[in-house]
C-alpha cells in the first residue's frame, strides 16, 4: 500500500440543490422508544420528510435482543404482530420523524452531487443504556426522492448479510452499524429472479457522512455547511466546538477514527467492497456491507466485488482510499476555513498529509499483537517480521486467518498445523515458514511465557469469521426455505470470534477450492 498526499487533489466545490421543510413527528403507535430528532430539528434542508412503504404481510425473520437491550427497548412488544409490522415499514413509530437523507459522493472515483437514501429512512434517535444517542434507521422501506430510477426495496439475502456480517464485525471489536432486526414483507422483489422482500432495521451512532458535507459543499450553502459541522462536532467531538478551529477539529477527529478502523479492517483480511465517500462515516463506524467479504487466502490484491472492475477497492488499497475519501471530506470543509482556496488547503495538508502515519501507527500496533510482541516492542523490527509473513502467507498461498491463528501452536511445542498451511501450494513453502519462524520466535524478548505470548496472540488472532461460504448457504436457507438453522450457527460462532469452540469446528474450515474461484460479492440494490 502506498500514499500520496500530492494525489489527495483538493479542489473548491460547486453546485446548487432545491430545497427542502422540516419534518413532523408522527404519533403513532406507541412502542416504548423515547425517541429523539435532532438530525430533523438541526438539518432542515438536509432531508426530505417520507413515510415508508407499507408491507403486505410483515414477520420478523430476526431479532437482535442484544441490540433491543443495549437501547433499552421491550423486545416482546417488538416482536409481536403489530412490532413486526413496525420494523416491516407498515406502522410509524409514536415519536418518530422519518426522513430521506440528503447527500452526495464519490462513487467509484465519480462525483454525483445529489444521492441520499434512495431505500433508507432514518426513524429518529434515541439514547442507549450507556448514555450514547444512536440512529434507528431502516433499509428497503421504498421509494424515497433520492430513489433515482430504484424500487426502493430490499431482498431478504441482502438485508440479512448486513446482519450477520455487522455483528461478526462486532465481535471482532471493529466499530460498526449494528442491526436491530430483518423483516420479511411478505412480497417478492423482482431482480435477476424474483426474491422474498425484507426490511432492515439498523442502529447506527450517526448516518453522517463525508458525502453529507459534500452534498452541502456542492450545493455552496455555507450556513447549513457550519450547521452540519456544529451537529457533528456536538454529537461526535464535544470537545472540538471549543477549538481554535471547529472545522479542522472535524477533520483530525474523523482521520483518526478512520486510520484505526482500516488499520483493524486490515488486521481481520476484511475487504469492504464500495469504499464511496458516502459510505464513510463521521462516526468511524463500518457501514453498508453491500459486497463486502473477509479473504481467505491471502492476496494484497483481493477484490470479491462484482462492480469493483478495475480494483480501486481491493484489499492493499483501502488505506490509501481512505486517505483519498478523507481529501474529499477536506475539501467540503474549505469554504469555512478560509475565503483564500489555497490558505484553506493548506490549512487542511498537514492533518491529510499525517494520516498514512497514523494509520501504519495502528497497523503496527494490531500487528505487533498479533504476534504476540508487546505494544514496546522495537517497531521497525516487529513491522518487519509482520510484513515478511504477509509475502509468506502470500506466496504459500495461506489462509489469512488460520494463518495468524495457528502461529500460537508454535509456542505451544505444536509446528504440524501452521506448517501444514504453508505446505499446500508450495512444496518448499514449510521450509521458507521454518525460517521465518526462527527469527520470529528469537526476536520475542519481554520475559513473558511461551504460554502467555500464545494466550495474548489468541486474544489477537479469531478463529471464527463470517466465511463467504458459512454466509452465502445461511442467505440460501433464509431466503428459500426461511430456514435460519445456519444462520443461528453462524452468529453463536462469530459472536466469540477469539474462542475455539468444538462445536463450530467445520465453520473454522476455508471454503473448497470451488466456491473460491471466481466468487463475488453484490451490492444488493
Amino acid at each position: 500500500m502506498s500514499f500520496s498526499a500530492c494525489g489527495l487533489g483538493l479542489t473548491k466545490a460547486k453546485s446548487s440543490m432545491t430545497e427542502t421543510r422540516a419534518t413532523d413527528v408522527v404519533d403513532g403507535p406507541d412502542f416504548g422508544i423515547a425517541f429523539d430528532n435532532t438530525f430533523a430539528r438541526s438539518l432542515e434542508g438536509g432531508y426530505v420528510p417520507w413515510l415508508p412503504r407499507v408491507a403486505a404481510q410483515p414477520t420478523i425473520l430476526k431479532f437482535n435482543h442484544a441490540v433491543a437491550e443495549m437501547l433499552g427497548l421491550d423486545a416482546a412488544r417488538l416482536t409481536d404482530v403489530q412490532g413486526a409490522a413496525m420494523l416491516a415499514g407498515s406502522v410509524v413509530p409514536r415519536g418518530a420523524a422519518p426522513l430521506a437523507q440528503a447527500y452526495a459522493g464519490h462513487q467509484f472515483g465519480g462525483f454525483s452531487p445529489r444521492l441520499g437514501d434512495g431505500r433508507a429512512l432514518l426513524l429518529g434517535e434515541v439514547i442507549d443504556r450507556t448514555g450514547i444517542r444512536r440512529d434507528i434507521a431502516m433499509k428497503g422501506s421504498g421509494r424515497t426522492p433520492f430513489s433515482r430510477g430504484g424500487d426502493g426495496l430490499a431482498a431478504v439475502g441482502p438485508m440479512l448479510r448486513e446482519y450477520i456480517v455487522s455483528e461478526a464485525m462486532h465481535g471482532l471489536g471493529i466499530p460498526t452499524t449494528r442491526a436491530l432486526a430483518v423483516a420479511r414483507t411478505g412480497e417478492h422483489i423482482r431482480r435477476e429472479t424474483m426474491l422474498p422482500g425484507a426490511v432492515l432495521t439498523r442502529v447506527a451512532a450517526s448516518h453522517l457522512r463525508v458525502g453529507t458535507f459534500q452534498y452541502f459543499a456542492a450545493r455552496q450553502e455555507h450556513d447549513l455547511l457550519k450547521t452540519l459541522l456544529d451537529y457533528s462536532l456536538a454529537r461526535h467531538v464535544p470537545d472540538g466546538a471549543n477549538a481554535a478551529d471547529p472545522a479542522l477539529a472535524l477533520l483530525s477527529h474523523v482521520c483518526e477514527r478512520q486510520a484505526g478502523l482500516i488499520a483493524h479492517w486490515m488486521s481481520v483480511g476484511f475487504i469492504h467492497g464500495v469504499m464511496n465517500t458516502d459510505n464513510m462515516t463521521v462516526s468511524g463506524e463500518t457501514i453498508d456491507y453491500g459486497p463486502c467479504a473477509f479473504m481467505e487466502t491471502f492476496d494484497a490484491a483481493a477484490v470479491f466485488s462484482s462492480i469493483d472492475h478495475h480494483g480501486r477497492y481491493a484489499y492493499s488499497n483501502q488505506p490509501s482510499i481512505a486517505q483519498w475519501n478523507l481529501a474529499r471530506l477536506a475539501e467540503a470543509l474549505l469554504p469555512l476555513l478560509n475565503e483564500d482556496g489555497d490558505a484553506a488547503i493548506a490549512r487542511v495538508m498537514p492533518i491529510l498529509e499525517a494520516f498514512p502515519a497514523q494509520y501504519e501507527t495502528q497497523w503496527s500496533a494490531r500487528m505487533k499483537a498479533k504476534l504476540g510482541f508487546s505494544a514496546d516492542a522495537d517497531r521497525v523490527k516487529t513491522d518487519a517480521l509482520a510484513r515478511e509473513f504477509l509475502q509468506l502467507l502470500q506466496t504459500n498461498k495461506v489462509d489469512f486467518t488460520l494463518g495468524f491463528r495457528r502461529l500460537a501452536d508454535v509456542l505451544r511445542g505444536d509446528t504440524a498445523r501452521v506448517r501444514a498451511l504453508h505446505a499446500t501450494a508450495n512444496e518448499a513453502g514449510s521450509a521458507a515458514f521454518d525460517t521465518w519462524a526462527a527469527h520470529w520466535q528469537a526476536a520475542h524478548d519481554d520475559g513473558r511465557s511461551n504460554e502467555q505470548r500464545a494466550m495474548a496472540m489468541d486474544a489477537a488472532n479469531p478463529i471464527a469469521i463470517a466465511r463467504n461460504h458459512l454466509v452465502e448457504a445461511a442467505l440460501s436457507d433464509a431466503s428459500a426455505n426461511n430456514d435460519l438453522s445456519k444462520c443461528d450457527r453462524l452468529l453463536a460462532a462469530v459472536a466469540n470470534p477469539f474462542v475455539e469452540n468444538e462445536t463450530f469446528v467445520d465453520l473454522y474450515a476455508p471454503a473448497s477450492a470451488g466456491f473460491t474461484e471466481g466468487f463475488q460479492t453484490f451490492c444488493g440494490t
